[in-house]
């Protein structure tokens, strides 16, 4: 067996029941939240307790700027990415020199710590209308995301630290939350092109993973992008040419839950997913590592 699953654990310590999760054959990595964190001496005992389980665990966290880093103290406080946007309209070499620092120094202070990655970076546009992006994009047009984009992953590879673009093919538009409600973009594939997609050609040649948005797109496919074939072989793969790795974004968040959970990690890998992220579910996990 592959492995293919990422999972979580329950707080500052291992328990048996993570030991047991992690130590199984499908699991490829271990996601960290802010339950998992106290302080610096605490997280580094946690991830050399991983990392001694299995050497080729990853580790990761969502670890973007703003209100998306789930360690405070201790590390350095990241302003939210939008923020660099404001200033690269009227600086946008400093903006540039201010996302591959920040890039830099988080990715510097993860590893530091033991976190291997940060899925980040947002690629997504900020239209103004999602309840879940908003500043968490870097800019409202496809050329602002692309230039401070690039320089945040120049800024991680300093580090040599995985880029992750996310959410894949864009979550910016629709105003539903993915976590808690079942998000439609009713925009065609011409549409997309010319906009959200845009930083995935730009940058897809950079791009060490891409993350799968839980959105639907009628006028293109009316599956959950996670689900869809055609969009993670035919468009991304084939149209885009992207050759890195995809993640699902999590199999736990209600707009991917409207099947049972074994038919969700095999469809989601059918499609063309390489990993299945499914978090805050410990039951689930359970399911599919037949526990």
């Amino acid at each position: 067996m592959n492995p293919f699953l990422w999972v979580d654990v329950e707080g500052l310590v291992l328990t048996k029941d993570d030991r047991r999760r992690i130590l199984h054959p499908s699991t490829a990595g271990v996601i960290l939240f802010s339950r998992n964190y106290k302080d610096l001496p605490q997280l580094r005992q946690l991830t050399n307790d991983i990392h001694a389980l299995n050497p080729e665990m990853i580790i990761a966290v969502d670890h973007e700027g703003g209100r998306v880093q789930r360690f405070r103290e201790g590390f350095t406080e990241i302003p939210a990415m939008g923020t660099l946007g404001q200033t690269w309209e009227d600086d946008p070499d400093r903006a540039r020199e201010m996302a591959y620092h920040y890039a830099q120094m988080m990715a510097r202070e993860l590893k530091s710590a033991g976190v291997d990655l940060t899925f980040a970076p947002v690629l997504d546009l900020n239209y103004g209308r999602s309840e879940i992006i908003g500043t968490r994009a870097f800019h409202t047009s496809p050329e602002g995301v692309i230039e401070l984009a690039e320089a945040f992953i120049d800024g991680l590879h300093a580090e040599k630290m995985w880029a992750v673009g996310k959410h894949f093919p864009g979550h910016g538009y629709v105003k539903a939350d993915s976590h808690v409600a079942d998000p439609v973009d009713e925009r065609d594939l011409e549409i997309l092109l010319e906009n959200d997609l845009r930083p995935y050609l730009a940058l897809g040649n950079k791009l060490d993973a891409v993350m799968t948005a839980h959105i639907v797109f009628p006028e293109v496919d009316d599956r959950l992008v996670t689900y869809s074939p055609y969009w993670l072989k035919t468009i991304l793969r084939e149209q885009l040419n992207y050759t890195g790795i995809i993640f699902s974004d999590d199999l736990a968040m209600h707009a991917a839950t409207h099947m049972p959970v074994m038919q969700r990690v095999e469809e989601a890998l059918a499609a063309g997913c390489d990993y299945v992220l499914l978090c805050n579910d410990a039951a689930a996990v359970d399911v599919v590592q037949g526990a």
